[in-house]
């Protein structure tokens, strides 16, 4: 006689969470996939985000102003949420000059009552706590949007001495590139005179990498992701250390 079939164990499902310490509202380029994964990655419990959308086809000058030109409107829709503060989320348009981020935050902050941070502020806040004065900065960008990020870097006291980019094509998601490629390509930026390497871009596939990334370069490592939502738990009181994913986020 033949043994029953057992019935399968039954599925583990995880709890939602509802944000009971903080919820974040984002504003995030229409074309990105990667942010928000990140962010149920990393943030601990009791911590949630809530999205709403830019379009942002290009990363040319016309489609980057044009994106910083909705903040309101996003920020408009975010606002009656019970969030505790919103994040202006992409790393061309609050870098594409100095002054570009903090403009950012005034007018959301004006347009939601809610307090803002952009990523270039969290960028800065990064490398300031890193120490990290020299840096090595690879993107998936054109070069204008390169030297548009190192004229931000150095405005904020930060050298970039080594600076690469991909030159995606609009029409080529950032987000294609694989984990392994960002690795191998930040490996061959190795060099014993900077403080951090930079990987730029909200949409890029890397924060399964930077721990091993830190090992072999022996530096630390900031993605725009990563810094984002380290900034975002610190300027909120949330100090967590959070391992697995860097330097940055393992310090309280």
């Amino acid at each position: 006689m033949n043994a029953p079939e057992l019935a399968s164990p039954p599925r583990q499902r995880a709890r939602p969470d509802y944000g009971e310490r903080l919820r974040l509202g984002m504003i995030l380029p229409n074309r990105n996939i990667v942010a928000e994964s990140d962010a149920c990655a990393i943030l601990p419990a009791g911590v949630s985000m809530h999205t709403t959308r830019l379009k942002l086809h290009s990363v040319s000058a016309e489609d980057i102003l044009g994106m910083s030109a909705g903040a309101e409107s996003a920020a408009q829709l975010l606002g009656p949420a019970p969030i505790g503060l919103i994040v202006f989320h992409c790393t061309a348009v609050t870098t594409h000059d100095p002054a570009m981020g903090d403009a950012l935050i005034r007018r959301i902050e004006q347009a939601s009552g809610k307090p803002a941070i952009a990523t270039s502020q969290a960028l800065v806040a990064a490398f300031r706590t890193l120490n990290a004065r020299r840096i090595s900065m690879l993107t998936p960008y054109p070069q204008s949007v390169n030297d548009a990020e190192v004229r931000f870097c150095a405005h904020h006291g930060v050298e970039v001495v080594e600076e690469r980019g991909l030159n995606l094509p609009p029409t080529v998601s950032t987000a294609s590139v694989t984990e392994d490629e960002w690795f191998a390509r930040m490996l061959e930026m190795k060099r014993p005179d900077v403080d951090a390497y930079f990987l730029s871009c909200t949409n890029v596939r890397a924060v399964g990498v930077i721990e091993a990334l830190e090992e072999e370069l022996e530096a630390p490592i900031v993605t725009s992701n990563q810094a984002m939502l380290w900034h975002a738990l610190r300027v909120s009181g949330i100090g967590d250390a959070i391992e697995g994913y860097g330097a940055l986020l393992s310090r309280h």
